[in-house]
């Protein structure tokens, strides 16, 4: 698979339906229709390996992952109300 660097932005042509683009349009407006399209798509095509590595470490923090385990089974006695 590619490697992109994530600073270069690159120009892309799609064909949407007609109503659609109208839809995009109006809702969203003409100088924001790659924005939200790009926020839209970015969660399904773009890695977070910082992210995920970070929570990988994390997870071998044995004393850390008791400390948390003890919170989640801790009974305080609060409820939301």
């Amino acid at each position: 698979m590619r490697k992109w660097s994530g600073a270069v932005q690159r120009k892309l042509t799609i064909t949407l339906s007609d109503d659609v683009y109208r839809g995009l349009y109006e809702q969203i407006g003409r100088g924001e229709i790659s924005r939200f399209i790009e926020d839209l798509v970015r969660p399904h095509v773009v890695q977070h390996h910082s992210l995920e590595a970070a929570y990988r470490e994390a997870a071998r923090d044995q004393a850390a992952e008791q400390v948390a385990q003890a919170w989640i089974e801790a009974d305080t006695g609060d409820t939301l109300r």
